[in-house]
């Protein structure tokens, strides 16, 4: 087991916000706000089904990586296919 002290914690916790933290609660939020405030499900599975088509098809192939600038789809395609 690992140990840390106190202040390193605490320290670690003041950091700012990285840009992917930034990204995943900008995600987080639309995932939300557009996707699921819409809809009543039956079951978790519905749900999880749900976010998965959402990330998938909507946010996958739009979003942007930080290092290249390309969506997974265009990194996917330039490095697999």
């Amino acid at each position: 087991m690992m140990k840390i002290h106190r202040s390193g914690y605490y320290a670690w916790l003041k950091q700012p916000k990285s840009l992917r933290q930034k990204d995943d609660e900008r995600l987080l939020g639309l995932i939300k706000q557009f996707w699921l405030g819409r809809k009543m499900y039956k079951d978790r599975e519905e749900a999880r089904q749900d976010i998965f088509n959402y990330i998938e098809m909507f946010y996958n192939p739009t979003r942007r990586h930080g290092y290249n600038d390309d969506s997974p789809v265009e990194f996917e395609r330039r490095h697999f296919m």
